[in-house]
């Protein structure tokens, strides 16, 4: 669940400021990259546990609603929800998110299903409990169903799990923070030499960097008024997952992923900004004559 604080800029260390809109949304990264994907006509299952208090019950009913599968989402009892209040510089969209994830969230052992892992035709991860995200991967790999991981920060077991994933796209200072080298080629190369599949990194308004067997591959962003970027990688993402499932080759993919980030990005919150498919390809036609989202060509890891 999402609190988004609008303000006319971020406050500077003891001061006060006024904001100027403040409302309430279903958040998380996969969270909303599922809900996007129900909008775009495909069957999603969101899997995960929220806590049983009132937060857990509106962030399970904004997907529920939205047509996603929640039959596996657990409940723990005592357990706090994930949460963030989030705080929008209304000068240009950058937010700052302040959350919390109760560690009574992370899955037990036996708790998770292979049968509802193994369902779908892409696996989808965030990494947040790492243990369960190496079980899952590994059950997802034996049934020859691809993954992929939305990544930004490096913990205790992050190198083992980026090994484990077929589609590695992080945020923009993942391969950095996670390799040391500060050149974000280099680092994503280095990223690249240590995981087992494709890796990209998403670079917010310049778009997305990918390495390819040819070498780095940029694909420019999309220039929007942006007034929130909440929530644009997660729906990049859903975008990315999209564009596999279609079997579009990779320069497709990204501007199909980076144009839904950009529009997602014209509204306040994670999923109010998600385009529907016809806004989608329209925007594209629009930008990129020579885009369509029909014809030949295969992604490739």
């Amino acid at each position: 669940m999402d609190d988004l604080c609008v303000v006319p800029h971020f406050p500077e260390f003891n001061t006060k400021v006024r904001y100027l809109s403040l409302q309430r949304q279903g958040g998380g990264q996969v969270a909303t990259a599922m809900v996007a994907l129900a909008r775009w006509g495909l069957k999603a299952r969101y899997m995960g546990k929220v806590g049983d208090d009132e937060k857990g019950r509106f962030s399970l009913e904004s997907i529920r609603a939205e047509g996603v599968d929640v039959s596996h989402v657990l409940v723990e009892p005592g357990a706090a929800s994930q949460y963030a209040f989030i705080i929008i510089d209304a000068r240009d969209g950058e937010r700052t998110i302040i959350w919390d994830r109760d560690e009574r969230l992370l899955y037990r052992e036996g708790e998770i299903s292979k049968e509802a892992v193994c369902s779908g035709r892409i696996l989808h991860l965030d990494g947040h409990d790492v243990q369960a995200t190496l079980k899952a991967a590994s059950w997802a790999r034996q049934a020859g169903i691809p993954t992929v991981i939305d990544i930004d920060k490096v913990e205790p077991g992050t190198r083992e799990m980026i090994r484990d994933i077929d589609f590695v796209i992080g945020s923009g200072t993942f391969p950095t923070s996670l390799t040391g080298i500060q050149d974000p080629v280099q680092a994503l190369e280095a990223l690249a030499a240590e995981a087992r599949g494709f890796v990209a990194m998403t670079l917010g308004r310049e778009g997305a960097l990918a390495m390819t067997p040819e070498g780095p591959l940029h694909c420019p962003g999309f220039s929007v008024k942006a007034v929130d970027t909440t929530g644009a990688g997660d729906v990049f993402h859903a975008g990315f997952i999209f564009g596999l499932l279609q079997g579009w080759e990779l320069a497709r993919i990204l501007e199909f992923s980076n144009a839904v980030a950009a529009m997602k990005c014209t509204k306040i919150g994670g999923r109010a900004g998600i385009p529907t498919l016809p806004e989608a390809f329209a925007f594209l036609a629009h930008r990129l004559p020579h885009w369509s989202p029909f014809g030949p060509g295969k992604a490739e890891a």
